[in-house]
């Protein structure tokens, strides 16, 4: 049997739909995570940013973003989960909770493995795979009461298919996929949806350790023939997030101009 959440505490229906909805958005301080971030700010939420590396860049999209919505940041280290996990129960407890919860938060690490030291490996998983159990753990509950919330974790095509050199990444990011089924199942009686995104070779500061060689190989191995852009990436979200994906969950949708296809 499929496990249904119940509170007693629930909000009513007057109260949600006033409401204005709001989206918490991890690794929001550039690529995928401020296309998102601004995205959504243009379609009326209210934000929940965190960052870790960027604080300038932060502090001037929020100040831009804040134009538009009520905007607030906060600098969450994952790869520290215990104090990582004390800012993800502030930012529930400030904010009362999200409508939506973005896992992107992310770092690549491109070694043989033979290479890699455990605290490499650990440093990996920390970031881009127990992120995101820290940042839904904190605002589950939120979703619960409300009977409805959306959650998408930001994986990658490598976490589908694979990647010589990267294999901490790619098994990280394979997790997501995996807490992302399971959780879909988990929840899904309690009115919560969550989808995934596999992006493929997106056009972003995690590949500027590849040489201009080697990026125009990466491109050339794209079917559409070139990169994706963030902002792609950032529709596919939203679209995943939105009541438009309604009858959509447990999904992984591969946005990689065709390569693993």
């Amino acid at each position: 049997m499929p496990t249904i959440y119940t509170e007693t505490a629930f909000m009513t229906e007057n109260n949600v739909n006033a409401r204005k909805q709001l989206a918490v958005i991890t690794g929001a301080s550039a690529g995928i995570g401020e296309a998102c971030a601004r995205l959504f700010a243009e379609k009326g939420y209210r934000l929940a940013l965190t960052y870790n590396n960027g604080e300038d860049k932060a502090k001037v999209i929020a100040e831009e973003l804040g134009r538009l919505t009520e905007c607030k940041i906060y600098k969450i280290d994952f790869s520290d989960p215990v104090n990582a996990e004390k800012t993800a129960v502030k930012i529930a407890d400030e904010t009362g909770g999200a409508d939506v919860l973005i896992n992107n938060a992310g770092i690549s690490h491109f070694a043989l493995l033979q290479e890699m030291t455990l605290d490499d490996w650990n440093r990996v998983f920390n970031v881009n795979t127990t992120s995101a159990f820290i940042m839904i753990k904190s605002l589950l509950p939120h979703m619960i009461r409300r009977q409805k919330g959306s959650i998408v974790n930001v994986s990658s095509i490598w976490g589908v298919g694979g990647a010589s050199c990267e294999a901490a990444y790619s098994a990280s990011k394979a997790a997501l996929v995996a807490l992302t089924k399971s959780l879909a199942r988990e929840t899904a009686l309690s009115g919560i949806r969550v989808n995934c995104i596999a992006p493929g070779v997106i056009d972003t500061r995690m590949n500027s350790h590849f040489s201009p060689e080697e990026k125009r190989e990466l491109e050339e191995s794209v079917p559409m023939g070139r990169y994706g852009s963030p902002e792609e990436i950032a529709k596919a979200i939203y679209f995943l997030a939105s009541d438009d994906s309604s009858y959509i969950t447990g999904e992984v949708i591969c946005a990689d101009g065709g390569i693993y296809h």
